[in-house]
């Protein structure tokens, strides 16, 4: 099973950058995903915003490929269970399909594109920093993946 992290933006500070490796590494080889980074549209106070989403999302989607599971990360979407995230986990890796998880910028995901993946989740009713999502996105797919594994990690 392959697990893409496609997120918007790249230069974070280096606490992202760390607290993004140390989860990184406790996942088992089969499961470290692979960070891809586009980079984010600038923004001036004449920028339309709107078209920098649009921009951000397309270049987020066009490192997807038709085949993969692209899930969104977006406030607006599905709140589930860390043991549905090891349920589905599971089931991904029967299939065999690439994961493709896609975090916006600062302002999100052109709604548009969101129709596009299989399914849109959103990690809390909080509005997070783009950059500190990838951190909790991977401490989830530990978390999930102590789950399946067995691992006393998850306390749930």
């Amino acid at each position: 099973m392959q697990i893409n992290i496609v997120a918007a933006g790249t230069r974070m500070p280096s606490w992202i950058g760390e607290g993004f490796a140390e989860y990184k590494l406790r996942l088992p080889a089969y499961m470290r995903p692979k960070l891809i980074e586009v980079p984010l549209e600038k923004r001036r106070k004449t920028t339309v915003i709107n078209r920098a989403v649009e921009k951000e999302s397309e270049a987020l989607f066009k490192k997807t490929h038709s085949d993969d599971c692209v899930i969104v990360l977006d406030v607006l979407g599905s709140k589930i269970s860390t043991e549905e995230v090891a349920g589905f986990l599971k089931h991904s890796q029967l299939l065999g399909k690439t994961i493709c998880f896609l975090i916006g910028g600062p302002d999100g995901i052109c709604p548009r594109y969101i129709r596009r993946a299989q399914f849109c989740w959103s990690l809390s009713d909080l509005t997070l920093p783009h950059s500190l999502v990838r951190v909790i996105l991977l401490e989830q797919l530990y978390r999930a993946w102590s789950i399946n594994a067995h691992q006393p990690y998850h306390r749930g």
